[in-house]
C-alpha cells in the first residue's frame, strides 16, 4: 500500500483556491527556525517565500523561534537569526524583539501553555499515555512480519484504567502519544495538488518524552492553532510530518485551542546540492553566512533563492523583490525539485551589482574595505574620495563585493607595501618603459586620466614602438603589484602624481639596470 498519493485537481471555482474564505488580510504564515547555527539557504527559501505570501496579501509574517530541541540550540544563534533576517530585509510583524497578541514567540517560554494543552488531550481521548518501554518496543519491531509497515503499534492505546494503574505503582515511566484515526488523511497542497496518507503508514505518535519534554510534532501545531496560521508554506522534506499535524490540529479544534482552522499547506521543492542530493548543512554553499561575508547583496540572494521553485517570468531573471511580492502566486510554484547554481547565484547577484547607482554601490563596498584594514571608521576624506572614484570602474567587473575590494585594494595601500605578484613576468622592455612611463607622468598636466592616457600613448607607443600590452603592462604591475587591475590610466589618476611615480620608481629599482 503507497505511504500518500498526490493528484493534481482543478481548484474549486466557487472559492478562491489559496484564500478559500479568508479576506487578504487575514493570511497570517509562519518562519519558525530552530536556533542551531549559520541560516540554511533552502531555509531562507523557506523564509522569503512566506514573507513574500504575507506581503502579497496584506497580511501577517510571524517570527517564532523553535528551541524546544535543547540539546541542539545555540544560544548566539538566537541574535544570530534575527540578524540574518533584518540583514535579508525580512522583517517579521510579530516576534521575538517585536511582539504581539499571540506571545511569546521562543517555545521555550511557553511551557506552560503545552501543559495545558496536553491535560485537555489526555482528558478528551485523543492521547494516551504509552508506558513500553525501548526494550519492548525494539523486540516487537524485530517480531513484526517481514513488509509489514513500521511504526508503533498501539501497545498501549487501549489500556485499562487497572493497567495504567498497575503500571504507576511500578513508577514506570512513559511517552504520551497522540490517538490517530484509522481512516486515509487527505489534503489538498498547494504545490502539490491532493496528497492522501494511508492510516497505516501514520502511527501513533509521541507528543511528550518520558522526561516531560514535549516534542516538535506536539508544539509547532499548537503554536500554530494559537497564532492563528492561516497558510503553512515549508520545504517537501517535512511533508511527511504532515498528516500528523492535521491530526493535531483537528484534535485542538475539538477541545476548544486556538482559532479552529486547519492551516493550508503548500509543501516547496527540495533544494538539490551536488549528486542530486539535497543540499545539506555540510555543504559548501549552504550557508547564508558565507555569502554574507563574500559580499552578496542580500536582494540578490534573495531574487536567486527565488528561482529555486518560482519565476517571475519565462525570460527574466532578474528582479526585485518589490517586484516579486506584486506578481507572486503559489500556484506557480513548481513542485519538481530545484538544484542550487552557485554560478547562477554569482551571475544574479552580479546583475544585481550593476544595477546599483555608484552611491549605493560606494555605501555597500565601504564596510568590506572597512574589514580589510584598507579604510578607517569613518573613513577619511582621501579615502572617502578616492573610494567614490574607483567605484565606477570596478562595477562592471565584479561578482561579489569582496572581488570589488581585491580589485581597488592597491588604492588604499601604502606604497611601500605594495608588492608585485610572483605569478608576473615583465618582459625585458620594462626598464625602458618604466623609465619613459616615469618621465611622461613627471610632466604632465593636468593629472587627469585623459591627460595620463595621452602622454603614456606618446611616450610608450610612438616614443618606444611597443604595442599597447607591452607598453601599458608593466607600468600597471608596477602601481598595482598585479597583472590584472581597473583602467590604468584611471587608476593613475586616482593615485595621483606622487604615489604613482613612487611606485612605478620601485618597481624600476627591482629591475635590472640597463
Amino acid at each position: 500500500m503507497s505511504m500518500l498519493t498526490t493528484t493534481t485537481t482543478a481548484p474549486d471555482t466557487a472559492a478562491d483556491p489559496v484564500l478559500g474564505d479568508l479576506a487578504p488580510e487575514q493570511v497570517r504564515v509562519r518562519f519558525p527556525p530552530s536556533p542551531t547555527g549559520n541560516l540554511h539557504v533552502g531555509n531562507v527559501r523557506s523564509a522569503l517565500f512566506n514573507w513574500v505570501f504575507a506581503r502579497h496579501y496584506g497580511g501577517t509574517f510571524v517570527l517564532r523561534i523553535e528551541d524546544t530541541d535543547a540539546g541542539r540550540n545555540l544560544a548566539e544563534s538566537y541574535s544570530g537569526l534575527t540578524d540574518a533576517l533584518t540583514w535579508l530585509g525580512l522583517t517579521w510583524d510579530e516576534g521575538p524583539q517585536v511582539g504581539g497578541p499571540y506571545g511569546p514567540y521562543i517555545q521555550t517560554e511557553r511551557g506552560e501553555i503545552y501543559a495545558d494543552v496536553i491535560v485537555k488531550l489526555l482528558a478528551a481521548g485523543f492521547a494516551y499515555r504509552c508506558f513500553c518501554t525501548r526494550e519492548e518496543l525494539e523486540a516487537r519491531e524485530a517480531a513484526r512480519p517481514k513488509g509489514a509497515p513500521s511504526g508503533y503499534d498501539r501497545h498501549c492505546r487501549e489500556l485499562t484504567a487497572d493497567q495504567v494503574a498497575a503500571f504507576e505503582a511500578e513508577d514506570r515511566s512513559y511517552v504520551i502519544r497522540m490517538r490517530v484515526p484509522d481512516a486515509p488523511i487527505t489534503f489538498h497542497d498547494l504545490v502539490r495538488g491532493e496528497i492522501t496518507f494511508e492510516p497505516v503508514h501514520v502511527p501513533d505518535y509521541v507528543l511528550v518524552r518520558g522526561t516531560g519534554e514535549p516534542l516538535y510534532t506536539l508544539v509547532n501545531p499548537v503554536d500554530d492553532a494559537l497564532m492563528e496560521i492561516t497558510h503553512v508554506l515549508r520545504g517537501e522534506d517535512l511533508l511527511p510530518s504532515t498528516p500528523r499535524q492535521i491530526v493535531l490540529y483537528q484534535a485542538l479544534a475539538q477541545i476548544g485551542v486556538g482559532s479552529g482552522r486547519v492551516p493550508t499547506f503548500g509543501h516547496l521543492p527540495t533544494v538539490l546540492g551536488s549528486g542530486n542530493r539535497r543540499l545539506s548543512k555540510r555543504d559548501k554553499g549552504s550557508g547564508l553566512k558565507e555569502y554574507r561575508e563574500q559580499g552578496y547583496l542580500p536582494e540578490a540572494l534573495l531574487n536567486y533563492l527565488a528561482l529555486l521553485g518560482w519565476a517571475i517570468a519565462d525570460d527574466r531573471d532578474v528582479f526585485t523583490i518589490e517586484e516579486m511580492v506584486s506578481v507572486f502566486d503559489i500556484l506557480r510554484v513548481n513542485a519538481n525539485p530545484a538544484r542550487f547554481d552557485a554560478k547562477k547565484c554569482e551571475a544574479i547577484n552580479a546583475a544585481h551589482i550593476r544595477r546599483l547607482s555608484t552611491e549605493q554601490l560606494t555605501e555597500q563596498l565601504l564596510p568590506f574595505l572597512q574589514g580589510a584594514g584598507l579604510v578607517a571608521d569613518p573613513p577619511t576624506p582621501k579615502q572617502w574620495d578616492r573610494l567614490v572614484g574607483a567605484t565606477p570602474l570596478i562595477q562592471e567587473r565584479m561578482t561579489t563585493l569582496s572581488e570589488g575590494v581585491e580589485l581597488i585594494r592597491f588604492l588604499f595601500t601604502p606604497n611601500a607595501e605594495i608588492v608585485i605578484d610572483e605569478s608576473v613576468a615583465l618582459p625585458a622592455t620594462a626598464g625602458a618603459v618604466l623609465d619613459a612611463a616615469a618621465s611622461a607622468l613627471r610632466t604632465v598636466k593636468p593629472f587627469d586620466h585623459e591627460s595620463i592616457e595621452a602622454a603614456l600613448r606618446t611616450a610608450l607607443i610612438d616614443g618606444l614602438g611597443l604595442k599597447p600590452r607591452l607598453a601599458f603592462g608593466p607600468v600597471r604591475v608596477a602601481v598595482t603589484g598585479k597583472k590584472i587591475s581597473p583602467p590604468l590610466f584611471e587608476s593613475l589618476e586616482l593615485l595621483g602624481r606622487k604615489s604613482s611615480l613612487a611606485r612605478i620608481e620601485a618597481a624600476r629599482a627591482g629591475l635590472p639596470q640597463d
